[in-house]
């Protein structure tokens, strides 16, 4: 393990290296900025060309103040623009907060109601309709058929097979057939 660390001194040498390299790049790019900008304001800046005569001057001031005031005014109108924006955003957040804190949110609970109280909340009071379903269905009587009866006359069929239990149950079976 001890064969891996670096001594000192070459830490030390590796460090300053390093720096030196650092120093070297930060100088190649602060004249590559340098020349940029020199080459950019060439491009977008014209050299000033002032006029000899008076006439010529106030004409040129003139022009540069209307300039000035035209820009002054759109940047009049923009932060006017961004204040009543800002504005409207406030109070809206104001009113999101007020909603926040006054309404909670219920717990639904499970309501019965019958069709025709359903109808009546949907449709509102003034629509009368009765939705009683079993009005609808057709009266059927029951007949009482005589197969019916007869098994009514047996009776249960539990008792029967208690009967038969055992031999007495077997002695009335052959007694009842002979």
């Amino acid at each position: 393990m001890s064969e891996k660390k670096m001594s000192s001194s070459r830490k030390h040498h590796l460090k300053s290296l390093m720096l030196s390299i650092a120093k070297g790049i930060l100088e190649q790019e602060a004249k590559d900025s340098e020349v940029e900008r020199q080459r950019y304001m060439a491009e977008t800046c014209q050299p000033l060309s002032l006029p000899s005569g008076i006439q010529t001057l106030q004409e040129l001031c003139r022009e540069l103040h209307h300039k000035v005031d035209v820009i002054d005014e759109e940047r009049y109108d923009l932060e006017m623009k961004v204040n009543k924006s800002a504005k409207e955003i406030e109070d809206l957040n104001i009113k999101v907060i007020d909603l926040k804190g006054k309404f909670k949110k219920p717990t639904l609970r499970k309501v019965r109601m019958s069709a025709d109280a359903m109808l009546q909340a949907l449709l509102g009071s003034k629509h009368k309709v009765s939705l009683d379903l079993r009005a609808n269905l057709k009266q059927v009587k029951k007949e009482v058929k005589e197969e019916d009866k007869e098994l009514r006359d047996v009776g249960d069929w539990r008792k029967n097979v208690e009967d038969k239990a055992g031999m007495d149950g077997r002695k009335k079976m052959f007694e009842a057939e002979a």
